[in-house]
């Protein structure tokens, strides 16, 4: 594990002001999609003061008892998909994963339209008592976040050849924004035992992760020449294409999988900011040339050229099989 991730700065594209930056930076997202589906980003604007206290809030909550923390259980947040699961409450690739979390995502009130007609994932978070600085944290932090991801769409889009502003005009411009709090527990006993998987080998599959992580470690990433680390590295987020924008691109830009063991004997947190498509939006691939698709079979056998449809459609299929006891009546869509 001895070849790092490029680190990229993406600050340029937050402002849009230096031409000559701008297009340098698109170049090296271009190349790093290509070869990792993975990078860092620099300069994306989010205060340290930001994460710091969204850190000691989300420390004070997981630190709470189980019962103070099950009062905002997932089983009370009903369609909009938002509170808190214990250890093991959460698949991936049908495993239970080492680790507890809050779901959380954008603030809607009974008013927005979306909520109006019973959009699933889309509502107001639960919030615990206990922990009142939680909110303006998570607040904070998601809005300095969903900016960042709106510079990288930019980038993204500058990369493909397309105008900066080509998915923000549609794809998303009224993004799905889903945001984690996951408290990965130091592993002990049996856990221990099996390498302290906090969560097994995986490939997102929405659209764009930003993940902000603790200083503890333990994010891996399968590159074409094996498994490499992606520790912290000063205040930069790690940015990696989920799958639904492998199919974008035909494959262009490579979701890779990758997996968290932590290893460092202690408590690790991370907060992943999924940024994706309209709900409601048509996804279709680009125009992408042949040339410039994926030419190698990919591992779980996703048609690259085969037509996506509404995103929220996708996208129900696959939470659902994360919290299969929670998916079913909760997750119709009343749309």
């Amino acid at each position: 594990m001895n070849q790092g991730l490029p680190v990229i700065d993406i600050e340029p594209l937050r402002h849009m002001a230096d031409t000559a930056a701008v297009a340098a930076a698109a170049q090296q997202i271009d190349s790093a999609c290509r070869e990792f589906g993975f990078f860092y980003a620099a300069g994306h604007g989010i205060g340290p003061e930001v994460f710091a206290d969204l850190l000691s809030a989300s420390a004070a909550f997981f630190a709470l008892p189980e019962a103070e923390k099950a009062k905002i259980a997932m089983d009370k947040g009903g369609a909009a998909w938002r509170g808190w699961f214990p250890v093991a409450g959460e698949l991936t690739s049908g495993r239970p994963d080492l680790k507890e979390g809050l779901y959380l995502g954008e603030e809607l009130g009974p008013e927005d339209p979306r909520v109006r007609v019973g959009l699933p994932l889309h509502g107001a978070n639960l919030w615990p008592d206990a922990v009142p600085a939680l909110r303006p944290a998570v607040e904070a932090y998601m809005d300095a976040a969903t900016r960042a991801g709106e510079a990288l769409m930019r980038g993204m889009a500058l990369a493909l050849g397309l105008e900066a502003d080509h998915f923000a005009r549609v794809l998303t411009r009224h993004p799905t924004l889903l945001f984690r709090i996951f408290h990965y527990p130091a592993p002990a006993g049996e856990a221990a035992g099996r390498d302290g998987f906090g969560v097994g080998e995986h490939s997102d599959y929405g659209l764009l992760t930003l993940l902000g992580q603790d200083d503890k470690g333990g994010l891996e990433v399968r590159t074409r020449h094996g498994w490499i680390d992606a520790p912290p590295r000063d205040d930069a987020l790690v940015i990696n294409i989920g799958d639904m924008f492998a199919r974008l691109t035909r494959g262009r830009f490579h979701s890779a999988p990758h997996r968290v063991v932590n290893r460092a004997g202690v408590s690790r947190y991370s907060f992943p900011l999924f940024f994706d498509p309209d709900f409601v939006g048509e996804v279709e691939p680009l125009p992408i040339a042949p040339e410039q698709a994926e030419g190698d079979a990919r591992w779980d056998g996703v048609d690259f050229h085969k037509p996506i449809g509404r995103y929220g459609d996708y996208l129900l299929g696959k939470v659902s099989k994360v919290f299969p006891e929670l998916a079913g009546a909760k997750l119709s869509d009343g749309a």
